[in-house]
């Protein structure tokens, strides 16, 4: 997944996992809640800190993030053979 804190702009492809109905994502050792306002810049917020983030799918032609926002990807070393074969092959 594409996985990005907006107010840092720190932006990682990553493998996570999801709670059973899909409101609470898992990645490293956070625990990303669904935000469900039109308030916040991201889907998600992180809830020990607040900060909120934006998780998708990563694209197959690339360009994961905002066109408009200059962030750089940073690909999570477990998924980077799989995310070069299979995701963008």
């Amino acid at each position: 997944m594409y996985i990005e804190n907006k107010e840092s702009g720190e932006a990682h492809i990553g493998r996570v996992s999801f709670s059973r109905t899909l409101q609470t994502v898992y990645y490293r050792d956070k625990t990303l809640t669904r935000g469900g306002s039109e308030k916040i810049k991201g889907n998600f917020f992180d809830t020990a800190t607040g900060e909120e983030y934006w998780v998708s799918g990563p694209k197959k032609r690339g360009g994961d993030a905002h066109p408009a926002e200059r962030v750089t990807v940073l690909i999570d070393e477990d998924v980077k053979e799989e995310y070069w074969s299979t995701i963008r092959k």
